[in-house]
């Protein structure tokens, strides 16, 4: 079942860009609704997908595992810093 279409959303755009988009709907035997909106989907999911999940080999998720349960230890730089006073 879909979901209930319940928002509107206004847009303006150059006569250029208006023609493209409806030789495209058209060619995608789409309504330019649909066409705008799956267009629209495909490119946030896209946008998106890098920031939420990414895919590793087995070998890469292997090396991957390994480092996060690595200790990072501790370094001069990072013993000196936590010992000066916070700046005011």
């Amino acid at each position: 079942m879909s979901e209930l279409k319940a928002h509107r959303l206004n847009v303006r755009i150059a006569s250029a860009d208006d023609a493209l988009f409806r030789r495209a709907a058209s060619a995608a035997r789409e309504s330019l609704s649909e066409f705008l909106i799956e267009s629209a989907r495909e490119r946030a999911e896209r946008l998106l997908a890098d920031r939420t999940r990414f895919v590793l080999s087995d070998e890469q998720w292997s090396a991957f595992s390994d480092a996060l349960d690595r200790s990072g230890g501790t370094t001069s730089e990072i013993v000196e810093l936590f010992r000066r006073p916070r700046p005011e």
